[in-house]
Formats: C-alpha cells, sequence, structure tokens
C-alpha cells in the first residue's frame, strides 16, 4: 500500500527542516515508508542512488559504521536515513552540530520506535531544527472502508492486516508480542522476566476502556503504584496503549481524575484475549470495549488532534464522555456505541450542559446517520471516516 499521507508529510517536512523524525511502532511500516520516499526521490526529483545512504542501528555493520558518527555523517550528502535511532541516543547532539553547520548538505530522515517523550534528546538537541510525524498502523482512511471488520479484527500492522487469512495474522501477532516482552520493553527499561510482562499485559487486557486503579493493578501484580505508572508510560511511549487523561471543569460535581487506558491495536488487544476471529469477537464479553477503542484510534486519527488535546470526563454520580477533543477553539464529544439504534442517555445531555459542547457525536457501527437532539448526532464509523477523507482532501 502507498502511503501518500505520510509521503506528503515527509516532503514538506523536509522543505522547512534538516531533520524529519518519524516515530511509530515497531512493525508499522516505517522502513517500508523510508525507502518509498527515497525511491519517490529518485523518480521525481533525479537523486541518484549514491545521494541516499541508510543506516540501520540494529545492523552491528552499520553502528560499527557510526562509530565516529560526526566524521562520518558530515562527508554525507542527500538523504540520510538512520533507522532505530532511539538505540542511539547519542546520535541526536551530533545530528544538532552537522545541521548548523554552514557547509552540510544532507537532511537526515531518522527512525524510532519511540515517542519523542522517550526519546527526549531529540527535543532537547534538535530544538527548532526538527519535525515529528507519528506514523500509526493502517487506518480507515488509508483502505477502503469496506475492509473495517478486517481492520477492527487483525489491526493495523501491514503484516497481520496483509496476511492471506485470520489464522496467519493470528500467528503473526503472537510472535509480535514475544518479540516485544522479550526484546524491545528490557531495551527501555523493564528488567522484569518475560513471563512476568506477559502477565501484566493480560491485566492491562482486562483494563482496556476502564479507568485505571493504580493501587489495585499494584497489588495484583506485586509492585508499587510508581513502578505501575513507570511501566504504562514506557507501553503508552511505545505506542502500545493510550492513556486518556481525565477533563475537569469547575463545576459543583465531583469529577473522576484517573486516566483511562486503551490498548491502540485491536489485533494486538484481540491476541491477548485469545480471540483469534469474528465469531469468537462476537460471543466475547469486551465486544463492546473492543469497538470503543477501535473507533477512538479512527476518530483521533481522522481528527488529526494532538494526544494532548484528548481527554475522557466522567463524574462520580455517572455522567461521562468517552472522548473530549480541544481543537481550534472547539470541544468536542464522542460517545461509541455498540449498537444499531443507540439513543439519547442522561448522561449525553449532563455532558452537553456541563462541558458546553459545540458538538456531541455518537459513534457507532450504523449503517447510516441521524439526529438526535440539535447537538447530538449519531455518526456510523464509516460516514465519520469518509468525511473526515473530504475535510482533508479540500484542506489539500
Amino acid at each position: 500500500m502507498i502511503r501518500s499521507n505520510y509521503l506528503k508529510q515527509i516532503e514538506q517536512g523536509l522543505l522547512v527542516h534538516k531533520v524529519v523524525a518519524l516515530l511509530g511502532p515497531r512493525q508499522s511500516g516505517k522502513t517500508t515508508l523510508a525507502r518509498m520516499y527515497a525511491a519517490l526521490l529518485q523518480k521525481e526529483k533525479g537523486t541518484t542512488p549514491e545521494q541516499i545512504t541508510h543506516f540501520d542501528l540494529e545492523d552491528p555493520t552499520d553502528i560499527a559504521a557510526l562509530k565516529n558518527p560526526k566524521l562520518v555523517l558530515r562527508e554525507l550528502s542527500g538523504l540520510v536515513i538512520i533507522d532505530e535511532i532511539q538505540r542511539v541516543p547519542e546520535l541526536f547532539p551530533v545530528l544538532r552540530v552537522l545541521v548548523d553547520l554552514p557547509d552540510n548538505r544532507a537532511h537526515f530522515l531518522i527512525l524510532g520506535s519511540a515517542s519523542r517523550d522517550l526519546i527526549r534528546q531529540s527535543s532537547e538537541s534538535l530544538a527548532g531544527r526538527i519535525a515529528h510525524i507519528e506514523l500509526t498502523p493502517f487506518q480507515l482512511l488509508e483502505t477502503s472502508t469496506d475492509k473495517s471488520e478486517r481492520l477492527w479484527l487483525r489491526g493495523g500492522f501491514p503484516p497481520s492486516f496483509l496476511a492471506k487469512d485470520n489464522s496467519i495474522s493470528w500467528q503473526w501477532r503472537k510472535e509480535f508480542i514475544k518479540s516485544f516482552l522479550e526484546r524491545d520493553l528490557p531495551a527501555l527499561g523493564i528488567g522484569i522476566p518475560p513471563q512476568s510482562l506477559r502477565r501484566f499485559w493480560m491485566m492491562l487486557a482486562h483494563y482496556h476502556g476502564q479507568i485505571v486503579n493504580f493501587s489495585e493493578l499494584g497489588r495484583s501484580f506485586g509492585a508499587s503504584d510508581s513502578t505501575i505508572r513507570r511501566y504504562l508510560d514506557l507501553l503508552n511511549g511505545t505506542f502500545m496503549v493510550r492513556r486518556l487523561s481525565s477533563w475537569h471543569e469547575n463545576i459543583s460535581k465531583r469529577q473522576v481524575k484517573a486516566p483511562k487506558l486503551y490498548f491502540r491495536d485491536s489485533g494486538l488487544f484481540h491476541s491477548l484475549l485469545g480471540i483469534e476471529n469474528r465469531d469468537q469477537l462476537n460471543r466475547h464479553p469486551k465486544l463492546g470495549a473492543s469497538w470503543e477503542g477501535f473507533a477512538i484510534e479512527e476518530v483521533i486519527r481522522c481528527t488529526n488532534v494532538t494526544a494532548e488535546d484528548c481527554y475522557f470526563w466522567a463524574t462520580h454520580t455517572g455522567a461521562e464522555i468517552d472522548l473530549l477533543t480541544i481543537q481550534d477553539g472547539k470541544k468536542r464529544g464522542f460517545e461509541f456505541k455498540y449498537s444499531d439504534h443507540p439513543k439519547a442517555t442522561k448522561s449525553m445531555h449532563a455532558a452537553m450542559e456541563s462541558l458546553k459542547l459545540d458538538s456531541l457525536t455518537v459513534i457507532s457501527p450504523t449503517e447510516r446517520s441521524f439526529p438526535l437532539s440539535e447537538k447530538i448526532r449519531v455518526v456510523s464509523l464509516k460516514d465519520f471516516v469518509q468525511s473526515s477523507r473530504a475535510e482533508a482532501q479540500n484542506r489539500s
């Protein structure tokens, strides 16, 4: 699949900055996308293969080649791709020095499997010199909406989504989880056995779509609250889970302060629950929570809202809203209902009144969209994605 939107973002980023960071989970297609961009340069800009250099920091040969990075990188021109840069964070200060040289002739496309919060050096050393792009696994905006069932079941990781059948997709996800637990997380500082990490992940799967009780998790796992928070920070920073913060208004009602937790990829979530096919998903008690998490990710991606501007809201008396986004000066609320014909609830009206929402959209798997009141509307996920695609095309 040609991910043209991301290719355009890379091109625009490198027009403004000397460095573009393409960040996303392992196996989300970063290396493939970088190669696509390099091929595009050769086809449309006349760039020669000699003007494109690729370093993979998981390859011992490339690591050895960059033993003296300033000497090696200073001689290069054109496009320089550095893959898995989070493994050698000391490269960031070197890049800052290089891009500030008056005779620098290179642009750097750096790929990382961790967020900019985990790769702090990129924001500190390269402030004002770098653009960040988050590459997600496949999303409905990139696939045809008639493949939404497959995307929900398998998730968006390319090898999983594009697999020949569900059993191959299932096997790939099992191996991915094993590799992530045994190799990737320990490399980020979680120094506990993979078996314990798997148990921790299984526990988190049951919190999907729920408010996190750190003390309860700590007691169940035999760790302190601070340890649990650190583990969740790392999982959030590696794009595996989404920690949705609570929103607080200056109102009389007591409001929930703890965050909500979602697995960002529905396919990995299903693997942790032992769900291999649609029949098993339909019978599983987490069916509604699974669809909620899947739809939340699609809405956040479609609207291009930053993670820092996404919240949920809840009171101790039961009023709540699944997703609250603050964008372009507007407060937009979203509820996610796995129902053919969702109805307006007291909770929705309470959220409209307390939060002064500009709109409240109820996202459901229904085939049609219809209003529930003046500012509350039911919209099918497919319609929401298609309208977002049309808006994006109009803006471009």
